[in-house]
């Protein structure tokens, strides 16, 4: 029986990395099949997703140029690119390297709470001020806009009375780690579907 090749997956960053750290664990964990994180590719060199990523005994680059992080793209030989805490525009250049092979996690129900100025804090803050009774997680694809690339799944998470951002941001963060990896698992498993099945009834 012929063993899947695992394929090869990027992480960009800029942050804490609490969703890089996610997807490490449930890979080792066997959560995530048929991938491997091969690289972490920071935008600041002062990101602690670094710490975690050598850590755990992967590959790691600083590059917040945009060509500079498409050359450490291809070196790499990424299969998928996931962007954890990721807070620059990537470009349209990468963008069609790796058509639909580009996923991010969005703190909101989108269409909901997306695009431009909505990160971090900002989008709990919009979420409660909205009145809003749920708010949630996306992993949607990337494509050249701002959060408007098809939505691969999302989870729900209510909105409590008396909610700070700070509160709910750490409820969302939490369906953030299982959501992702579940999303990262589709898009794997989609890729591997369409690889062309060289080795069939090979050794």
């Amino acid at each position: 029986m012929n063993r899947k090749e695992k394929l090869k997956i990027a992480v960009l960053v800029s942050g804490g990395g609490t969703n890089l750290q996610a997807l490490i664990d449930k890979m080792a964990d066997g959560q995530i099949r048929d991938g491997e994180i091969v690289k972490v590719i920071s935008s600041r060199e002062d990101a602690f997703a670094l710490e975690r990523a050598a850590k755990a005994g992967i590959a790691t680059a600083v590059a917040a140029e945009q060509d500079k992080v498409l050359a450490e793209l291809q070196e790499s030989g990424a299969d998928i690119i996931a962007l954890a805490g990721y807070m620059k525009v990537l470009s349209p250049e990468i963008i069609r390297a790796f058509r639909n092979r580009i996923i991010n996690i969005h703190p909101s129900l989108i269409p909901k709470y997306c695009g431009k100025g909505y990160y971090g804090i900002h989008v709990h803050r919009a979420v409660i001020e909205g009145g809003e009774k749920e708010s949630g997680a996306t992993v949607h694809y990337v494509d050249e806009g701002v959060d408007t690339g098809e939505i691969i799944l999302q989870e729900k998470v209510p909105v409590l009375e008396g909610d700070t951002p700070e509160e709910l941001a750490a409820r969302v963060l939490k369906t953030e780690h299982k959501i992702f990896a579940k999303g990262l698992q589709k898009v794997i498993d989609r890729v591997q579907a369409e690889k062309p099945q060289e080795d069939e009834g090979g050794r």
